[in-house]
């Protein structure tokens, strides 16, 4: 009988031909549709848009190496997952893992900030090439919800092999055997595997995603919402943003190490507008599944507001429960905000 996963290697056969002939243009062709897939497994692997570009790229200069030795055994795809993986797991051997603040330490006042490649990095929401809902079946996680900031920090915490079967079972929906072929062990490895990553996973993850968060309270609520907490901002209403706080928001700035939890302490945190409005403007954007808000600082000698920082924002009845500062300036055009708004021009 012909199986789906038959039809599709075979329909994966017929350009490899080509390809294993040395058309480097027929290549590119083939794995163009795997791209963004492949990066946002990197992603979620290593934590940072960077070290998940330089994997890709790594990940693509082996399978083009081994493309001769490649029989369609498995679909493309298990094929270009199995490389991409083991690219992901010898760089997590090389460096460090990346964290959040709140993984750092205790709460702090801010420190010298850490420049060391130890921070998770946000990633661009229009960057993933994936739709809505899950990746198969058998996944256990949304795609988007896969990578929102609180799922991509519980995976820099568990140990290599058991962030791979994690994210190969349960985001992506291979089955046991396809992950036991990717990473060369025995399908009891990976059941047992999977079983602690989900236990060590499901302590650190928040009762509810972002994703069901927003859903349950509409795009109309959400939008009123980031209105308020922007307006605010930009006034200088310090009360005002407060109120639009949990009880029990955190606040955190990378790379300052420092991180604080509770509106009390965030009243006396960095995240509080200083000196007369207008010294802020902010426009929307989208990091991580999240929503996210580009930071912009007055200068007037300049002529402009120029980025601050992006604030990844997240979401619990009604009121901003998290927000993270990454002051990452650099990455603005990577979430197609501009490197520079008029003095006269709006937010939003």
């Amino acid at each position: 009988m012909r199986t789906a996963a038959t039809a599709r290697a075979s329909a994966d056969r017929r350009p490899l031909d080509g390809a294993r002939d040395g058309d480097v243009e027929v290549f590119q062709r083939l794995i163009e549709g795997q791209r963004a897939a492949l990066q946002a497994h990197c992603y979620r692997m290593l934590g940072s848009i960077h070290d998940a570009e330089d994997a890709l790229q790594e990940t693509l200069l082996r399978a083009w190496r081994a493309l001769p030795s490649y029989r369609g055994q498995s679909s493309l795809r298990t094929w270009l997952h199995r490389i991409a993986t083991n690219v992901c797991i010898d760089a997590i051997r090389r460096r460090p893992k990346r964290i959040l603040p709140i993984d750092y330490g205790p709460a702090s006042e801010p420190q010298v900030p850490v420049h060391d490649p130890i921070w998770i990095e946000p990633y661009p929401d229009q960057e993933l090439g994936i739709e809505d809902g899950a990746a198969a079946p058998d996944a256990r996680y949304e795609q988007r919800e896969a990578i929102e900031l609180a799922f991509i920090a519980a995976l820099q915490q568990l140990p290599a092999k058991q962030r791979a079967v994690l994210i190969l079972r349960d985001v992506l929906g291979f089955s046991a055997k396809e992950v036991a072929v990717i990473l060369e062990t025995t399908v009891a490895s990976i059941n047992s595997a999977l079983h602690r990553a989900r236990s060590a996973s499901d302590r650190r993850l928040p009762e509810r995603s972002q994703q069901a968060t927003v859903r349950s309270l509409g795009d109309a609520r959400v939008r009123n919402l980031v209105e308020r907490f922007v307006n605010a901002f930009e006034r200088g209403d310090v009360a005002a943003i407060l109120a639009l706080l949990a009880e029990d928001a955190t606040f955190a700035m990378p790379p300052y190490p420092g991180w604080c939890r509770g509106r009390e302490a965030i009243a006396d945190s960095w995240l509080m507008p200083g000196g007369p409005p207008p010294r802020l403007r902010y426009l929307s954007t989208r990091a991580n599944g999240q929503l996210a808000l580009g930071v912009y600082l007055r200068d007037a000698r300049a002529g402009g507001y120029f980025p601050i920082c992006l604030d990844v924002l997240a979401i619990e009845d009604e009121r901003i429960s998290e927000v993270i500062a990454f002051r990452s300036p650099r990455s603005f055009a990577r979430f197609d905000l501009p490197e520079e708004l008029p003095l006269d021009g709006p937010s939003a």
